[in-house]
């Protein structure tokens, strides 16, 4: 009969909430420790703390690069001890389109059909089609969102768009109370990582592309967050299918490297919904603006004031 330590029970007993599918593994790795030290050391390698990852993926190759990087980053976050999971939406024929077929019975007005009143009540309802439910409880599980994807006209592709569309429900991701810094999913994280079909150098300020942080601005704070995600800087490969494969193999172990320390990064700079005047059509606030009026760039790539933006406001936390 084994004996153990009032600590010892304590954690145990959050080792079975956290993780009750694991109990055998846990039980094994019990009757090896010696000390609780080594119990909770293990319990922290393990990662048996319940975080999760969504991978939202998009492409159609299982031999692409963005394969590859949807590949280490299962590796490297499973290691860590994450639950990953990964919604392949070519492999799933995801319906990239939001139709009136997205709700089960009827809908309350199908002469002025308005897709995100309607679906708002479905989802209250429990009437959402079966592929935006699966999705949601997906999200809803998820501590982080990794969007995969090749650039696609200087944004995602239309079969990921759909997935934003469809699943981001008014009710379920945002409503008018709760968006940006006071959004539904303020307590989750979310990053774009994605290749590109052009050198960095075209995505410039001076580039023929325009500036990657202007680009980045409707994906990472009109949806992302929008939808109150704390968005981390995103993880960018630059033109993979133009460079050697032995650049592309660094790319790959930078991805590799930075999946390690992930969850200590912190999130992109955004303005908060209290800098607004609700009252006055959501103007930055007089104080704000005279506070910020003597600076020499705006406050983030879309509020500048009328000043140059921020530089990497869309790349780096902290600008």
């Amino acid at each position: 009969m084994l004996s153990f330590s009032f600590p010892s029970v304590l954690v145990f007993s959050a080792i079975l909430n956290v993780c009750v599918t694991n109990a055998c593994l846990v039980l094994q790795l019990f009757k090896k420790c010696s000390s609780d030290l080594l119990l909770i050391q293990t319990f922290s390698v393990l990662g048996l703390a319940g975080k999760k990852v969504l991978i939202v993926y998009a492409h159609q190759s299982s031999g692409s690069f963005n394969a590859a990087a949807k590949d280490a980053a299962v590796e490297i976050l499973t290691a860590q001890g994450f639950t990953v999971e990964v919604s392949d939406l070519y492999a799933l024929k995801f319906k990239a389109i939001a139709t009136a077929q997205d709700i089960i019975g009827e809908v309350k007005n199908a002469d002025h059909f308005r897709y995100a009143e309607e679906t708002k009540l479905a989802w209250e309802g429990g009437k959402l089609s079966d592929d935006i439910t699966e999705e949601q409880r997906k999200l809803s599980q998820a501590d982080l969102v990794i969007f995969q994807f090749p650039m696609y006209w200087f944004t995602v592709p239309a079969i990921m768009k759909g997935w934003m569309d469809r699943v981001l429900t008014l009710g379920y991701a945002y409503s008018q109370e709760k968006r940006y810094s006071e959004g539904i999913f303020k307590d989750k994280k979310a990053m774009l990582s994605f290749t590109t079909g052009s050198h960095e150098s075209m995505f410039s300020a001076n580039g023929i592309n325009g500036d990657i942080n202007v680009t980045l601005w409707p994906l990472q704070n009109g949806i992302l967050h929008y939808c109150g995600f704390q968005v981390l800087a995103p993880q960018i490969f630059w033109a993979p299918s133009h460079i050697p494969i032995e650049a592309r193999g660094t790319m790959l172990e930078g991805w590799r490297k930075r999946l390690q320390g992930l969850k200590a990064e912190e999130p992109l700079s955004f303005t908060p919904m209290d800098y607004f005047d609700r009252e006055k059509g959501f103007q930055l606030k007089p104080e704000v603006s005279e506070k910020h009026a003597a600076k020499e760039v705006g406050l983030t790539v879309g509020t500048h004031l009328g000043e140059p933006i921020p530089t990497n406001n869309q790349l780096k936390a902290g600008v």
